[in-house]
């Protein structure tokens, strides 16, 4: 599962893991091991679009998706509890063996919590899904919104929309209120509260490197009477980052994750229906770049060799 080969080039993408333990889940990036009170979450190199998992992965993406979380939920850990225990391969199973070190950068341990079914999306700006319900109802998420925003406008304030986490396909967009009919008043605006301070640390970490935090979404789980800040966290999977420098000149919004994916499936007409067609060479090197670059940005530092 090493990324890196002699020559210094990146590896084949890892695709699958097969350890001896009890799979709890296997997603469409991850797969989740089982461990009693805890979970051990190793991030392949797999890659999905338009709800299909691609034949071809990303080297290196689920070591940045870790790394980047951890290194979040570091950062986190004062303003709302989180699940994270440890990324150190000698805190997983001994059981494992050999497998621990392979499993290194790739892989966390976490608290194992009840998941809350909702995903808690907060937006600052104009972008995607939100602009095209604006244009349209000159709303985003039942919130109204100010008349003549344009596309990549910032927005006078952050807004919570929150979706339903669907199983498989797209999560729906659902107003707070539909949301409070499901999971009550209470437990709805403490999910807020938590989701707004979230993204606006994550915002002002993100603008002092430079980027710009358009929209997050986060997950929640439940310890007791304390809500826990699960699964990733301000990674480029679950966020979407701008260039401020770019943004400021041009206008850009080209994102920091798998937009070059997106684009150049659209271009070869693909029907958006498995199976997938394989990516190029050119592609999915592009794609590694904007991952790694994305880390290197936030954190400070380059992502260390496999």
């Amino acid at each position: 599962m090493r990324e890196m080969a002699v020559d210094g080039q990146p590896r084949p993408a890892v695709m699958e893991t097969d350890l001896a333990l009890p799979l709890f889940s296997r997603g469409k990036v991850r797969d989740i091991y089982d461990l009693d009170d805890r979970l051990l979450i190793v991030a392949t190199d797999r890659l999905s679009a338009f709800d299909v998992v691609l034949p071809t992965g990303i080297p290196d993406r689920g070591r940045v998706l870790t790394g980047l979380s951890a290194s979040w939920f570091r950062r986190l850990g004062q303003i709302v509890p989180t699940h994270f225990l440890s990324v150190d391969p000698a805190a997983f199973p001994e059981s494992l063996g050999a497998q621990r070190r392979a499993l290194a950068g790739r892989s966390m341990l976490v608290r194992k919590l009840r998941r809350i079914d909702i995903e808690c999306v907060v937006r600052g700006y104009l972008a995607g899904s939100a602009w095209k319900e604006y244009e349209a109802t000159g709303k985003v998420g039942g919130v109204a919104l100010p008349a003549g925003l344009r596309m990549g406008s910032r927005l006078p304030d952050p807004i919570f929309t929150p979706a339903t986490k669907a199983a498989s396909g797209h999560d729906e967009n659902i107003t707070v209120e539909a949301m409070a009919r499901a999971v009550g008043v209470e437990l709805t605006r403490r999910l807020e509260k938590a989701s707004l301070a979230v993204y606006r640390q994550g915002a002002a970490v993100a603008e002092r490197c430079g980027l710009m935090l358009v929209d997050t979404k986060f997950e929640f789980g439940v310890d007791g009477e304390a809500i826990v800040l699960i699964d990733e966290v301000l990674t480029p999977d679950s966020s979407r980052f701008w260039d401020a420098a770019a943004y400021a000149a041009t206008g850009s919004t080209e994102s920091y994750d798998k937009q070059i994916v997106r684009d150049h499936l659209e271009r070869v007409g693909w029907n958006k229906r498995p199976p997938a067609p394989a990516l190029p060479p050119e592609v999915v090197a592009a794609t590694r770049a904007r991952y790694l670059e994305a880390y290197r940005r936030l954190t400070g530092e380059p992502l260390a060799e496999g």
